[in-house]
C-alpha cells in the first residue's frame, strides 16, 4: 500500500531541516506537527516515489549506507503516526 498525504495538508521544510506538517482542525485552526530532519528525508523519498514505502526505504538505505529492513521498520512506524494524526492515509 502506498502512503498519500490527505488533502489540505500543508508542508514546510524549515531552515534546520525539520519537517512541519499542518492540517486544519474542525474549528478552522491549523494543527502543526514537527518532525526531525530524518523524517524530512523520508517524506521527500515517499513523495518522489509515489508513496511506495519499500522503494523509499531502499533509496534511503543506499544514501545512508544502512540496512533497508531497519529503515523500512522506522518508516512504517512513522507512517502509522502520520495516519493516526490524520495527515496521511494508505491507499492501493
Amino acid at each position: 500500500m502506498r502512503v498519500q498525504p490527505l488533502p489540505g495538508v500543508g508542508v514546510d521544510i524549515r531552515a534546520d531541516g525539520s519537517l512541519e506538517l499542518r492540517f486544519p482542525d474542525t474549528a478552522g485552526r491549523s494543527r502543526a506537527y514537527r518532525y526531525s530532519p530524518a523524517c524530512t528525508a523520508m517524506w521527500i523519498a515517499l513523495r518522489r516515489l509515489d508513496g511506495d514505502r519499500a522503494a523509499a526505504a531502499e533509496t534511503l538505505a543506499r544514501h545512508w549506507g544502512t540496512n533497508p529492513v531497519g529503515i523500512r521498520a522506522e518508516l512504517d512506524v512513522w507512517v502509522a503516526e502520520l495516519c493516526e494524526a490524520g495527515l496521511a492515509r494508505l491507499a492501493q
